[in-house]
């Protein structure tokens, strides 16, 4: 535990999974400065005032996951100069209404992000990666992960601007092929690489990344076609 000065039981970590019974009232009952972490997934009330909530209550936030369906582009332009020195972790999984506007407000208003999960975010194109891969310098990890409208456009934009990742991941996304990997396989500080159900991956591909010097973690599943 974390403890401060002035108040050594202060909570600084809170979670609330599948609570449907709580208000964005109670949300900002429980909100207090100090919270350094905080998740929300599966609670029906979540939307975009409750972001706006946490942007206008937790100064301090560290990092922030969030799973809500009925969120839009509009809860990300809450983020302001306020959150951008301390948020490094941000984790927006299944948030089907962010497009590539909501990407705009994230790199505008949080340049200093490290991690970075758009995991299920299905309406954010390349566009919306190319945004981050030049406004985002300082991520070490990406999640584009059942993001189904990426393409290989999009992997060349990460190959080139992300010179610091270190963890990529991309399962589910069906339009990469090995042209994409191959930009992929250019990167010297990727060190993780997820490529579960990428169904147009084949041997080609497979045969860049096995050489990376940096990669140690590569995971590869589902339908994929080998010619052996």
């Amino acid at each position: 535990m974390i403890l401060f000065p002035d108040n050594k039981y202060a909570l600084y970590e809170l979670e609330l999974t599948g609570c449907n019974e709580i208000t964005e009232a109670g949300l900002w009952a429980c909100l207090t400065p100090r919270i350094v972490s905080l998740s929300l997934s599966d609670c029906i009330n979540v939307a975009d005032e409750a972001v706006g909530a946490v942007a206008q209550l937790l100064p301090s936030l560290y990092e922030f996951s969030l799973q809500a369906y009925h969120v839009t582009d509009a809860a990300l332009g809450y983020f302001s100069a306020k959150q951008s020195s301390a948020l490094s972790i941000l984790k927006l999984q299944s948030c089907w209404e962010l497009t590539n506007h909501g990407v705009v407000n994230i790199v505008h208003s949080l340049p200093n992000l490290t991690v970075l999960s758009l995991s299920g975010c299905s309406k954010v194109t390349d566009d919306g990666v190319e945004l981050i891969a030049e406004n985002l310098p300082r991520l070490r990890s990406l999640d584009l992960s059942w993001c189904s409208r990426i393409t290989d456009a999009a992997l060349e934009y990460i190959a080139c601007d992300l010179n610091n990742l270190e963890e990529l991941t991309l399962d589910r996304c069906v339009h990469i092929t090995d042209i994409g990997v191959g930009y992929i396989s250019t990167m010297v500080s990727l060190s993780a690489l997820f490529l579960r159900w990428c169904s147009q991956l084949r041997d080609f591909g497979l045969q860049h990344l096995c050489v990376m010097r940096s990669l140690q973690v590569l995971s590869v599943a589902g339908k994929v076609a080998y010619h052996l």
